[in-house]
């Protein structure tokens, strides 16, 4: 079987691998369009024009789900939509890319934008964690009778289970959600609940007028009222100190966070004052779903550890051929998929450029493997790594936790490469057709082969001259003007060191320092 069809075989293995995932995941998607909202277009390409468009937002928020609502957004101010309806419903996800959601959501200034938390068949009925977040950077926000919002505070995965982040990131959370609720008029107090545990809120009536504040704000109220002549009479306490605020849908109107209770889309709809003809569904197409499942965590390492052993393949045989391809289209479709991401710059391709120069020197020119091998191996598991997120150094827990999970999965990557394409190595030994490809025969110096005669030996053998190159411990001498290739003894030689030949066997010549 010729190189080209063994090259056709594996690209055509790979994009079946590839297309069945993403079918699969289309299956979950039609499977979800069952619940579609009532009156929504089905067919956004054949739209032109829409008075509203509805975004939904479910399961983790994740990079790839930032990606989508950015493209659907453009989408909606190309069909000149007026509205933007998130249709919520998550559990929350990761913390960096709730804030990029939230930061294009609030950015928002030609499209009115409305978060809708409602209840689905297949869906839980909540805005928590990240998806709090993403509620209080819309205009304005709706909840279905039976759902709730809040937990907010930023948490880490850790072995032990998720944990508290610190107090910096907690910090970080806590102001942008309070600056989010300031600019859209929510209850300040309350969007600090959500994240903060140590903030306590209350029900509080001025002058019979309800007013929500935080315990600092009403005892310093209170203070003044005493000389303004008003009347302060304290009400619930909202948030206890210790414990995170959730709320539900009734409390959320109650409290003035949110603006209504409907229980379907059409009763939104008439509260929005836009009609269900005029409403398109945008949802995550093959390309969408075809980025998820590219830049997912199970096959960035498949990605990982094939190009990494199809690279050591590559450099480690003569000539270019299927390793060096599937090599390339690996790293190709890793560094592609984070690049829609937004998460793929100049310097991690920059990095694993001169990361690969530096190990192809090592193994080609420089003799031994030392400083440059090694900072090639690093400069390229570095740029991997990189490629995964879109922070070099950490600031927040959250970005520490991403770090390590990206840490991992290129280390374990790559340690999986070297253990099964060295298992693969050793199997294809054994191959029927292996022996077509692979040399056979062997001239055994019991059989009388050798590399060189004895005189050649007699002829080196206690002569002297200086190194070349430093041996570490292989590398090149001068005797008599003659370039040889030399080991050193049991130590390393640096450059111009003056040695004496100690051993020749074969084309194997040993010396020591003098």
């Amino acid at each position: 079987m010729g190189k080209r069809r063994w090259l056709s075989l594996a690209i055509v293995a790979f994009i079946v691998l590839v297309a069945g995932t993403a079918g699969a995941q289309q299956q979950d998607g039609d499977a979800a369009e069952r619940d579609l909202p009532a009156g929504a277009s089905r067919s956004p390409a054949e739209v032109t024009e829409a008075e509203a468009v509805i975004i939904p937002i479910y399961g983790d928020i994740d990079a790839p789900l930032y990606v989508f609502i950015r493209r659907s957004i453009e989408k909606a101010g190309r069909l000149g939509a007026g509205t933007i309806i998130l249709d919520i419903d998550t559990f929350g996800g990761r913390v960096d890319s709730a804030l990029q959601i939230a930061n294009l959501i609030g950015s928002q200034t030609d499209m009115r934008t409305v978060a809708y938390v409602r209840l689905r068949p297949d869906g839980i009925g909540v805005s928590w964690s990240a998806g709090a977040l993403i509620s209080m950077a819309s205009d304005t926000i709706f909840m279905a009778p039976g759902t709730s919002m809040g937990a907010a505070a930023p948490v880490l995965q850790t072995p032990e289970g998720a944990q508290a982040a610190d107090e910096k990131a907690v910090s970080a959370v806590r102001t942008q959600m309070a600056a989010l609720a300031e600019k859209n008029g929510y209850p300040v107090p309350i969007a600090l609940a959500m994240v903060d545990s140590a903030v306590e809120v209350h029900e509080v009536f001025v002058d019979g007028e309800m007013r929500i504040l935080t315990r600092d704000e009403l005892e310093a109220l209170e203070r003044r009222a005493e000389q303004d002549g008003r009347t302060v009479e304290r009400g619930i306490v909202i948030s206890e100190p210790g414990k995170l605020l959730s709320l539900t849908a009734g409390e959320m109107a109650r409290f003035g966070v949110s603006s209504g209770t409907p229980q379907t889309f059409e009763e939104l709809y008439d509260v929005l004052g836009i009609g269900a003809d005029g409403v398109v569904l945008l949802e995550r197409d093959a390309a969408d779903q075809l980025v998820a499942f590219l830049t997912g965590a199970a096959f960035t390492s498949l990605l990982v550890m094939v190009g990494l052993g199809a690279l050591f393949f590559e450099i480690t045989s003569p000539g270019f051929g299927i390793p060096g391809t599937i090599a390339i289209l690996c790293f190709s479709v890793l560094f592609s998929g984070n690049f829609l991401l937004g998460q793929v710059g100049s310097v991690e391709l920059i990095l694993f450029l001169v990361g690969l120069v530096l190990l192809i020197l090592e193994i080609f020119v420089i003799p031994g493997f030392g400083v440059a091998g090694i900072s090639g191996i690093v400069l390229m598991l570095s740029s991997l790594v990189l490629a995964q997120q879109d922070f070099i150094v950490p600031d927040f827990d959250w970005q520490w936790s991403i770090l390590q999970r990206n840490l991992l999965i290129v280390l374990a990557s790559a340690v999986g490469a070297f253990v099964v394409f060295g298992i693969a190595a050793a199997a294809l030994k054994r191959a029927p057709g292996f022996n077509r490809l692979a040399l056979q025969t062997t001239q055994d110096v019991a059989l009388g082969y050798t590399v060189q005669g004895s005189e050649v030996s007699e002829r080196y053998l206690g002569k002297r001259g200086f190194t070349v190159t430093a041996l570490r411990p292989v590398g090149n001498i001068e005797i008599d003007d003659e370039l040889l290739q030399a080991e050193a003894d049991g130590e390393y030689l640096d450059r111009g060191v003056e040695v004496e030949v100690t051993e020749v066997s074969g084309n194997h010549m040993v010396v020591r320092k003098v």
